[in-house]
């Protein structure tokens, strides 16, 4: 917490606007939209919540095809089937670790083949590195088929110059209590359709009609943020550039002190790029670093008490989603297989890094 907070928390409690919906609500959804460059937001019960709505804003429905990025949290994929549609999986390329260009058009192409004109792509900004939206979203445009922007990882990330989220259709931001600013939980839609995020307003607060009493036309979701988790967000909102700089500068310890080992190598950042660094990346050779390997250092860590996981497992590779179709080779796979999510929380101090090291360094002294 930042400090603000608080205040802004008694603020609720004082005038007594606990419910969904209110003054805090509206004033974070303003604060997000001015922070990202984009008109509208909808301040909603989760970054889920928003990647459902923005797929229900684009009408897809049952056996309707959705490209989604692989490499991803399964929350990414899951509104797909929550809609009956078929997620249609795409493999990373290894300069960002993030969609595919050349694997998406293979994966539009056979969208085609089955005389189906995919309803979305959903790319994903990993770990809040920027994916290659230029080249995604010269597909998207080439073939007419709206994005949905997963940029519940990458919020203060930006690509060219411009903040991620804010290249799609819509955008998705995520407030979970991992991420780089929280609202406890929480999350937002974000876009430039005045039509859509009021349409998702609506929808997400049980598609109540403008009636005297309880009338409802279409189904609605119980998907609004409270009052009190909006005033957490407007305190975190003024402490967001401290947190980035602080993921950054938890990147930079992390990359003076690994880079030059051998077998490891450290999620990219390209020359049109800034990441949040939401958590520091990496991956590690076993061949090139003579047997060490994710796993023997997790599980090192783990009996110190320090935790560290691996990446993603790739959607194409779950239990759930197995079934659905996939394009591209074996980059995300590979990531999963040798990469490593090491602490990235803002409030690491000098002394959380020097045990880290400690049991760190040692695998290859």
């Amino acid at each position: 917490m930042g400090g603000k907070e608080e205040v802004y928390v008694k603020e609720a409690f004082d005038t007594n606007w606990i419910a969904p919906l209110g003054p805090h609500v509206d004033q974070f959804e303003k604060d997000l939209a001015t922070f990202t460059g984009t008109q509208y937001a909808a301040a909603l019960s989760s970054g889920t919540a928003a990647i459902h709505l923005a797929l229900i804003m684009l009408n897809v429905s049952t056996d309707d095809f959705v490209i989604c990025q692989s490499m991803t949290f399964s929350a990414s994929a899951n509104p797909i089937r929550y809609q009956g549609a078929i997620p249609v999986f795409v493999d990373s390329e290894a300069d960002t670790w993030n969609m595919d260009p050349n694997a998406l058009e293979d994966a539009i192409k056979f969208c085609l083949s089955k005389n189906k004109l995919p309803k979305a792509i959903i790319p994903v900004h990993l770990y809040g590195m920027p994916a290659k939206m230029e080249e995604i979203l010269a597909l998207a445009n080439k073939y007419q088929i709206p994005v949905i922007e997963d940029a519940a990882e990458a919020l203060g990330s930006t690509y060219n110059g411009k903040a991620c989220g804010s290249f799609g259709q819509l955008g998705v931001l995520s407030f979970n209590g991992n991420k780089i600013i929280t609202t406890s939980g929480g999350g937002a839609l974000i876009g430039n359709d005045a039509a859509a995020i009021q349409k998702a307003r609506f929808l997400a607060t049980q598609a109540r009609d403008h009636a005297p009493h309880y009338q409802h036309s279409e189904i609605g979701y119980n998907y609004r943020m409270s009052n009190v988790c909006a005033a957490i967000g407007r305190g975190q909102m003024e402490v967001l550039d401290q947190r980035v700089a602080q993921r950054r500068s938890n990147f930079d310890r992390y990359k003076i002190a690994l880079q030059a080992l051998p077998g490891v190598e450290f999620q990219p950042e390209l020359g049109n790029s800034f990441s949040n660094r939401w958590l520091t990346s990496l991956t590690i050779d076993p061949k090139a670093s003579h047997g060490i390997d994710r796993e023997k250092i997790r599980l090192a860590l783990e009996k110190e008490n320090i935790e560290s996981r691996p990446l993603w497992k790739p959607m194409h590779l779950q239990p759930v989603f197995q079934s659905y179709p996939y394009f591209g080779g074996k980059i995300s796979e590979n990531l999963f297989e040798n990469g490593l999510c090491l602490p990235s929380g803002s409030n690491l101090s000098n002394e959380d890094f020097e045990r880290i090291f400690q049991f760190l360094l040692p695998f290859w002294q």
